[in-house]
């Protein structure tokens, strides 16, 4: 082929194959159409609804500062951590007081999801998902503050189904830090444990769960690894009583309340081969509602007179809601319990699970002591639990912006 021949072919080929100018104006020239007719469509079709969301709860918050410390009457979270801590032996009441400083700030930036001071994982505190941190003082903690100490606040009385374990027994510092998230529970914990080390030493740990926050409506009684629901007849937030029940009054105390720390073991081993009827015959109430056998609903009132077709009383006399029962209107306590479940030590059982009780009430001694050595003595559930730790510590008021925790202790 010679050269006028293959300049000819060339340009054939060139009229044969669009050109870029081609290429960009065929283009714009058919998505003008096509923008045309996806015009006429939209006219003719309503546009969707943008599709919604997941509800996220990561960023909600509790207050930290106010006339009482939050984690008590707030609705409870599905997750908790409780530390107890010794003090050292050199941690007089000065250095009491700048800990207490120290943890109340970190506790007050950590549940407004903003990290702590020298936070070494600070994108850790950006949900705080509910946070509450709450500070309660042992007997020691008191002692070396120098400060009045309520009579209640010292060991429990030896109760005879106590089998009580050092490592879960007592504490000079007990800290609860609850949220939604265990992440964030275990963040800010090891924030605080972090900045207490230099004044005190870790005594105990204990972990705890409800039912995940959004499973069940808020106020919805918890239910226990028994399958029980557990608290029916609890004091709530908003009853008439319940400031009465929780808060103390005077002195240093005064907007705090007395705080009791109970780790029950419960053998569901056992618990397992008992049938359904032999249960809810220990515990009074029917598993699947929490009603008492006497009545249909969970607060139905218990008719403890009522006999069945063969005379026998319906509920028990040693029927754990009639033990925990008690005519005295002052033994109330509030109950802010948390369930755990850990592997256990045993090879023959499948894990060793229980409850973690917490209580709130404005006098141990008087609301929850009596209640507990009448449970002591004879109660149908004590067959298939054993309480393994025990403390009890004043939870002092809340503190304003400028203050801290333990300031009307440490300040007196």
């Amino acid at each position: 082929m010679n050269a006028r021949s293959d300049h000819a072919a060339r340009g054939t080929e060139s009229m044969s194959r669009p050109t870029r100018r081609q290429l960009l104006f065929g283009g714009a020239a058919a998505g003008a159409g096509a923008l045309v007719a996806l015009g006429a469509e939209r006219l003719s079709t309503p546009a969707p609804a943008p599709a919604a969301g997941p509800v996220l709860h990561g960023r909600v918050v509790v207050p930290f500062h106010g006339p009482h410390q939050a984690g008590i009457a707030t609705d409870a979270t599905a997750h908790a951590t409780l530390v107890a801590l010794s003090l050292h032996p050199q941690t007089d009441r000065e250095r009491m007081r700048r800990m207490m400083r120290v943890l109340s700030d970190d506790a007050a930036r950590l549940t407004a999801g903003e990290p702590a001071l020298a936070d070494t994982e600070p994108e850790l505190a950006r949900d705080p998902a509910r946070l509450t941190v709450t500070f309660g003082f042992g007997p020691e903690f008191v002692a070396r503050a120098g400060g009045d100490s309520p009579p209640w606040l010292a060991a429990l009385p030896e109760f005879a189904i106590d089998r009580l374990q050092p490592e879960f027994t007592g504490g000079d510092l007990i800290i609860q830090v609850a949220a939604d998230d265990p992440m964030t529970v275990a963040h800010t914990t090891r924030m605080l444990l972090k900045d207490a080390r230099s004044f005190m030493r870790v005594h105990w740990v204990q972990h705890g769960f409800r039912q995940a926050h959004g499973t069940v409506a808020p106020g919805t009684t918890m239910r226990n690894l028994f399958g029980q629901v557990d608290g029916t007849a609890n004091s709530r937030p908003g009853d008439d009583d319940f400031d009465e029940v929780v808060w103390s009054a005077g002195g240093w105390l005064s907007g705090g309340t007395g705080m009791v720390v109970r780790r029950i073991r419960m053998h569901l081993d056992t618990w397992d081969e008992v049938d359904r009827g032999a249960r809810e015959f220990a515990v009074g109430r029917r598993l699947d509602t929490g009603a008492p056998l006497t009545g249909e609903r969970e607060h139905d009132e218990p008719d403890f007179a009522a006999k069945d077709r063969l005379g026998f009383p319906v509920i028990h006399d040693l029927a754990h809601i009639r033990r925990a029962r008690s005519a005295d209107p002052g033994e109330r306590i509030f109950r802010r319990g948390y369930n755990y479940d850990v592997p256990s030590s045993d090879p023959g059982s499948v894990s060793e699970s229980g409850l973690v009780f917490i209580s709130f009430q404005a006098d141990v001694s008087r609301q929850f002591t009596p209640m507990q050595e009448r449970l002591a003595k004879a109660d149908l559930l004590n067959i298939w639990t054993t309480p393994v730790g025990s403390a009890v510590f004043a939870v002092p008021p809340g503190c304003a912006p400028d203050g801290y925790i333990g300031e009307t202790l440490l300040e007196a």
